[in-house]
């Protein structure tokens, strides 16, 4: 019974240092992933680190890269089969937060790597409503050539044209980016919750190219 139990401990202990070790790979694959350190990258997935191992915050090192727009890390890690879909503990990928903050080359490593264009983030929007909203209007070109649904509607009852005339600023780049919505097949007429359109929207903000663009 001791020898058994001495055993159990052995292995029990083993497994924790096992276990231990391959926590400090994790972390240092985060910490090369932030610091843009494709060869450590390398090195550690081929010393057996999780590719998708998560941080405090649920980030893989691939949504850490991303972050941080080291697109050397996030091309070796999309490359070595990281998901571009996986969420963290706040709904963010590595494909929505890309395509959130315009970061396109990231994007555009996503898009080819399987990223999921029906997927929404916490506020229910797809990755094309907050670009539209920030006035990425390259980025909002490629999610539409992607074929991100136009009329997708978030939680606040809002498609990405809307987004773009009430949280936008009404400058040429939002213009742009409701003329390309438009063209893409965006539809004019879905109002918000309170059954305001677009238009309306435009026309009480002074927005005139966009009324003229809303209006035809």
């Amino acid at each position: 019974m001791r020898l058994s139990l001495t055993a159990m401990l052995f292995a029990l202990c083993a497994s924790l240092a096992a276990h231990a070790e391959t926590r400090t790979m994790d972390n240092r694959l985060h910490t090369a992933a932030r610091q843009d350190d494709v060869r450590t990258l390398q090195q550690l997935l081929a010393q057996g680190a999780q590719l998708d191992s998560r941080d405090e915050q649920g980030r893989t090192a691939l949504l850490v890269a991303t972050h941080d727009n080291r697109v050397a890390a996030a091309k070796a890690l999309i490359e070595a089969g990281a998901d571009v879909n996986a969420k963290d503990n706040i709904a963010d990928s590595p494909y929505l937060y890309a395509g959130a903050r315009g970061l396109n080359d990231i994007l555009r490593l996503t898009l080819s790597h399987g990223a999921d264009l029906k997927s929404t983030n916490r506020y229910g929007g797809t990755a094309l409503i907050p670009a539209a909203e920030r006035g990425h209007v390259e980025t909002v070109q490629m999610l539409i050539d992607a074929g991100v649904d136009v009329n997708h509607l978030n939680r606040l009852h809002w498609t990405a044209l809307m987004e773009a005339v009430v949280l936008g600023d009404g400058g040429p780049g939002h213009v742009d980016i409701v003329r390309r919505l438009l063209a893409a097949g965006a539809d004019r007429q879905i109002a918000d919750k309170d059954g305001v359109t677009a238009l309306q929207h435009a026309r009480q903000r002074g927005y005139r190219e966009m009324e003229a663009l809303l209006s035809h």
